[in-house]
């Protein structure tokens, strides 16, 4: 099994919206992607606490694949695609681990 975390830094206000909106309309567009990507065994996304420090992540994204082949069909899905190019458009960083159990 492929375990896939990713983590993401939102600019503050970007598109017009805060980054609490935006944190919140990630959130439901990758943890949808659960409905339509059949590859994704499990995928679930946190949103930092508010009085957290200022330095942590905003999001992170927790999840598991069979494979590297089926993490591979997952980010070139294009539902995937299209929530990536949208966090594409907020987000100052990212950091991602991918490992296998």
């Amino acid at each position: 099994m492929l375990k896939h975390l990713v983590f993401f830094s939102l600019a503050e206000n970007a598109e017009g919206k805060t980054k609490a909106e935006h944190a919140e309309l990630i959130k439901l567009g990758l943890e949808n992607l659960k409905n339509l990507i059949p590859e994704i065994i499990h995928i679930e996304v946190g949103i930092n606490c508010p009085n957290a420090p200022k330095t942590d992540y905003d999001i992170a994204l927790y999840s598991e694949f069979d494979s590297f082949e089926t993490l591979d069909i997952y980010q070139n899905h294009r539902e995937h695609k299209r929530v990536a190019s949208y966090i594409g458009k907020v987000r100052t960083s990212r950091a991602a681990v991918d490992y296998e159990v």
